[in-house]
């Protein structure tokens, strides 16, 4: 089992060296789950030599531009190409309900013929409240992290927690650094993927990486930044991280230890 970062950088990345931080898990048959499908897809699959042929399973965190903008890419593709099933989504039930009237629709809804909805697309798996899914035999349970929060509510917004031969790994999507309430999977966690910001002009909505050094040792020292702008970095391994991770990096979980490729 594998975990390849597509790309690594922000919402706002440009320039053919990164793309927005979306992720694949692959298992030894080659079947392939994207973690979230930003506007940057089809390019970012490209890099890989894949494309929309190659996803059939999508996990969905969130409905901000860089984790769902690349649907309407893969939903025409597939539906539109004799060899293709339609792809699963998996995502929370709360961001179930947004998904097609809030994001889709506009440029979705109308082909020739007819009108088309979610279901015309994609086959859709809504997850409940502090629940899970399970693909190929790993439990993906989703952690409602605190993204942003517009003076009314939480925006839904959904980070997984999974094991995979014996390893506990925590994938933070987009968050703001919030022990209070989501500590124990950062206790838990074998391996952190966290984002991070790493621009002079810090938003409210994701950890800077001044935030984040601030971490205890014990957890520093088991997390990966992604999801950074472009620009020069600061030294990860000296402050006590694993590092940042770059794109097209592969994460194989096939044995105990983790090997790492660039």
């Amino acid at each position: 089992m594998k975990l390849i970062f597509l790309g690594s950088g922000s919402a706002f990345t440009v320039g053919a060296d990164n793309f927005q931080s979306n992720m694949i898990i692959e298992t030894q048959t080659g079947k392939k789950l994207l973690l979230d499908c930003g506007s940057d897809i089809r390019f970012s699959l490209h890099a890989l030599s894949l494309s929309y042929l190659d996803i059939t399973d999508i996990y969905i965190s969130h409905l901000h531009s860089d984790h769902v903008g690349g649907l309407e890419y893969i939903g025409f593709s597939s539906k539109f190409d004799p060899r293709c099933e339609k792809p699963i989504i998996y995502c929370s039930k709360d961001i179930a309900s947004l998904l097609w009237n809030n994001t889709l629709s506009g440029g979705m809804m109308s082909i020739e013929g007819d009108l088309a909805n979610l279901d015309t697309y994609f086959q859709l798996y809504k997850i409940e409240l502090n629940g899970y899914f399970t693909w190929e035999g790993i439990e993906f349970k989703l952690v409602k992290v605190n993204h942003v929060h517009n003076s009314y509510y939480l925006m839904p917004s959904y980070g997984l927690f999974f094991e995979i031969t014996g390893q506990k790994v925590f994938i933070t999507t987009d968050t703001k650094l919030s022990l209070e309430t989501n500590g124990e999977y950062y206790q838990q966690a074998d391996l952190i993927f966290h984002d991070c910001e790493t621009s002079i002009f810090h938003t409210p909505v994701h950890p800077s990486y001044d935030d984040l050094i601030t971490l205890p040792s014990e957890i520093k020292q088991k997390m990966w930044l992604y999801g950074y702008q472009p620009g020069k970095l600061p030294n990860a391994e000296k402050d006590g991280f694993l590092g940042f991770v770059k794109r097209g990096q592969i994460f194989d979980f096939s044995e105990a230890l983790i090997s790492v490729k660039s």
